[in-house]
């Protein structure tokens, strides 16, 4: 079976982060999300993997070397000045998939989803797509269905305002699909297969959906990428270093080459990327740090992402919801207020006390 995974978004929401890196190669708990992906579509059988991004993005993708998991990877080139949307690639990887059901994912979503069962009630009900659906709080920023008995979808409504109720079932952003959906995406031009395609098909009888209780994130936002790495941490088994001069709060993940000082209080709900260095008396929690970056001693962290090859300076603060870009500098007694963003390779000097972007 193939699987097409989209992977052409510029992730703006996840800026500053997303200047140096495709949303695909964030890391979640020291692991790209696309090499959980493609473990995931392992584990269900596929064999090949088709993957829509600008030519940038498969730059980024090689570079990075990533275990394929026994995956044939094909490329499928998107235009970068005209992007396509979600049915507009889809359409343009039509001769990778060839004329059988095929899986499609979003490439920002992490889904811990059985695609065999989504297969099966696929080819049961001969539907032109059956869409994997999940359970949300909030179902505003997202596409809301309606299922009749038997799975078939009565309703489709992307991107509601907010509702109240048990009901929020929403597009998971995970599909099966038959090759006849090609004949529902118009050529050499942009196409919302949610906006255009899923409510046809809902009217025609042959949208389903196929709801599913496992882990599932939008890694979108940066409070969202946070949720993800602490979901999976507390899956985790966690088991605190013994005689090790600093105090880890379980859960945590450490990647190789990771150095803490004598005193230092790190967790619970952190993860440390590879040859990450934190001096001594340094302090974080509930935070995010890429690999190679250096935190000095007496620093503060709480609830921030880092980005990789990062200084910060001795008795620096940084605050609730920052987030540091790649290669940034931030000199020694530096406070950063809640919500400000660090631009790659930026230099901070100064304290900066209101949430702002520091370009």
């Amino acid at each position: 079976m193939k699987a097409l995974i989209l992977a052409g978004g510029f992730g703006t929401r996840l800026r500053p982060l997303s200047c140096t890196r495709p949303k695909i190669l964030f890391p979640i708990v020291n692991k790209p999300l696309l090499q959980w992906t493609f473990e995931g579509l392992a584990e269900n059988n596929v064999k090949d993997v088709i993957l829509a991004v600008f030519y940038q993005t498969e730059v980024y993708i090689k570079h990075h070397r990533i275990p394929r998991s026994g995956l044939n990877l094909i490329y499928s080139h998107d235009p970068l000045r005209k992007p396509l949307g979600t049915g507009g690639s889809i359409k343009k990887a039509q001769r990778y998939v060839g004329h059988s059901d095929f899986i499609v994912l979003n490439g920002d979503i992490f889904a811990d989803v059985k695609y065999t069962e989504i297969l099966k009630l696929h080819k049961q009900k001969d539907a032109v797509a059956t869409i994997a659906l999940h359970q949300v709080e909030d179902p505003s920023r997202y596409g809301v269905v309606e299922l009749e008995e038997g799975g078939r979808i009565r309703k489709f409504l992307e991107k509601p305002q907010k509702r109240t109720g048990s009901k929020n079932l929403i597009n998971a952003g995970a599909y099966v699909l038959s090759p006849r959906i090609f004949d529902y995406i118009p050529a050499d031009r942009s196409v919302s297969i949610e906006r255009e395609v899923f409510p046809r098909l809902a009217d025609e009888g042959t949208l389903y959906g196929y709801a599913f209780d496992g882990l599932w994130k939008d890694i979108g936002k940066p409070i969202d990428y946070l949720e993800i790495n602490k979901a999976l941490l507390a899956s985790f088994e966690n088991h605190q270093k013994k005689n090790h001069p600093s105090t880890i709060k379980t859960p945590v993940a450490l990647d190789r080459g990771v150095h803490i000082g004598k005193n230092s209080i790190v967790g619970p709900d952190v993860v440390l990327g590879r040859n990450v260095s934190v001096g001594k008396n340094v302090r974080i929690w509930n935070s995010v740090v890429l690999s190679q970056t250096a935190i000095s001693d007496s620093s503060s962290i709480t609830g921030a992402i880092i980005g990789e090859g990062v200084f910060v300076g001795e008795n620096v603060t940084i605050s609730e919801g920052c987030i540091i870009g790649d290669h940034a500098k931030i000199r020694d007694k530096v406070s950063l207020a809640k919500g400000v963003s660090v631009c790659p390779a930026k230099e901070i000097r100064e304290d900066v006390l209101t949430s702002q972007t520091i370009s």
